[in-house]
């Protein structure tokens, strides 16, 4: 079985922890470290994908970054769990549509240890439940076969903060979490280990806890 690296951001910049992984994108595709999952809670911000339509975006209320990853515009802020994945794809048979399963699977499994009953649906990347309410945001990008950027999930986010846009092009009234789903408070940190756990088997994966310095050969 193979070994992931997992380390645990905490809450961090999204700008500081975009450049991580652009860096450690960078090592894996030289061979120099192992598959890596990072979690994290950003404070407020707006990042705009490949295919962002300026109009998506309503209110210039939180910093704004446009990114290489796929999709439109979303949101990320306190209350949501954010995980970015830097996987070498070229080690699994360069299937990027397969990889956006196994995400889009690892937030399921987690949704459904809570009790919530979460699915797919076809063209809409992302998880949803209840047929129309969108949870889960998911854009990745992927350079030399290694992944970077990943996905978001709705834990105790405030969804009137998704006003400010039109999520992926739709009406922000799109947007509900888990505390919403469950009508009690639940936080991020109760979410993080049993996310790591489906990730480990979606995967096919050993998650190996380290610390950033560790990972990036820096003290912190």
């Amino acid at each position: 079985m193979s070994k992931t690296l997992f380390v645990d951001l905490g809450t961090r910049d999204y700008k500081e922890t975009w450049e991580l992984q652009r860096r450690l994108v960078e090592l894996r595709a030289c061979g120099l470290a192992q598959d890596v999952l990072l979690l994290v809670e950003h404070p407020h911000v707006i990042t705009m994908g490949k295919s962002a339509k300026p109009e998506n975006v309503l209110s210039k209320r939180f910093p704004i970054y446009e990114v290489e990853r796929g999709g439109d515009v979303t949101y990320h802020g306190y209350g949501q769990l954010v995980g970015y994945p830097i996987i070498n794809l070229a080690l699994r048979d360069k299937d990027i549509k397969r990889y956006v399963r196994g995400l889009e699977a690892t937030l399921i499994d987690t949704l459904g240890h809570f009790g919530i009953s979460a699915h797919r649906i076809e063209r809409r990347t992302g998880v949803w439940v209840g047929g129309q309410r969108k949870i889960a945001s998911i854009g990745v990008a992927v350079r030399s076969w290694v992944t970077f950027h990943g996905f978001a999930l709705n834990v105790s986010t405030d969804l009137s903060c998704f006003s400010t846009i039109n999520p992926c092009g739709y009406d922000s009234g799109v947007m509900t979490s888990m505390t919403e789903q469950l009508g009690r408070s639940v936080s991020v940190s109760e979410v993080k280990k049993p996310l790591s756990s489906a990730f480990a088997h979606v995967f096919a994966t050993e998650l190996e806890t380290t610390s950033l310095g560790t990972l990036i050969g820096l003290e912190q």
